[in-house]
């Protein structure tokens, strides 16, 4: 499907608009996924099958997109299409069956997060694959400063979250229910390192491509996970004061907040 550039840069400051107030909204109210899981948001799924049918559409759209593509051949957009495809790859048909435990997820968050997740996937895959200049994303776009910079970003954000989920799930014994501290890698300093790795790691993504889209995604990430880290944060100094105290750190960016 392909629109108007005009059409489409009203979808995209709608979502950019529509960020900021889910960004002042999840300071009130908490998704109850998590170790928030709450039985009032209504029925729930297993953890592992929630991941999978929440991240797989935008896997299996942004193929679409790219297959239907006049720019399919092209070697810049191929290469955004394969960084992108990378993390939803791992994110759809990896991370789901590495979790541990019975954990679960509202059936109505993971419907939320289909919707959100396609639309995203329209964001990018349209402005990459149909609308982006004629001209503007060749060959000579993977050598300059700002993919380069870009990408540099993308794949330290992607390390980081890979490894902070590592250190997430190893928290517990098989069995074991209760929640503990991190406190390896990054969450030395901070106690969502796995959502400040998803947030450079498409901030990245976004300075590669140079894209509005790009940036709305950038900007929807950050509204979603930095609520959520300050609350997993005040979490954390409920249940973990001593510790909390004897050993400071942030919610999501090292030494600043």
């Amino acid at each position: 499907m392909n629109i108007s550039l005009q059409t489409f840069n009203i979808v995209l400051y709608s979502m950019a608009g529509l960020a900021v107030v889910v960004f002042i909204a999840l300071y009130f109210v908490h998704a109850g996924y998590g170790m928030f899981f709450n039985k009032k948001w209504g029925v729930s799924l297993s953890n592992r099958l929630a991941w999978m049918l929440m991240e797989a559409p935008v896997f299996i759209a942004m193929c679409i997109l790219w297959m239907l593509s006049p720019r399919k051949g092209e070697l810049t957009p191929f290469v955004f299409f394969l960084l992108f495809q990378t993390h939803y790859l791992q994110r759809s048909f990896i991370f789901p069956w590495l979790i541990k435990g019975n954990s679960r997820m509202p059936l109505l968050i993971i419907c939320m997060g289909i919707v959100f997740n396609m639309a995203n996937a329209f964001m990018q895959g349209q402005w990459l694959f149909y609308l982006a200049p004629n001209g503007m994303y060749t060959p000579e776009w993977l050598t300059g400063s700002r993919f380069i910079i870009g990408l540099v970003l993308f794949l330290i954000g992607f390390a980081t979250n890979i490894q902070s989920d590592y250190i997430i799930r190893h928290l517990r014994k098989d069995g074991d229910t209760n929640h503990y501290l991190p406190q390896k890698g990054l969450f030395r300093y901070v106690t969502s390192a796995n959502y400040f790795g998803e947030i450079i790691e498409w901030l990245g993504f976004a300075v590669l491509t140079w894209s509005m889209s790009g940036f709305v995604f950038f900007l929807w990430t950050f509204a979603n996970l930095v609520p959520r880290a300050h609350t997993i944060y005040s979490r954390y100094q409920n249940e973990f004061s001593l510790q909390m105290a004897a050993e400071p750190r942030k919610r999501i960016f090292p030494f600043i907040y």
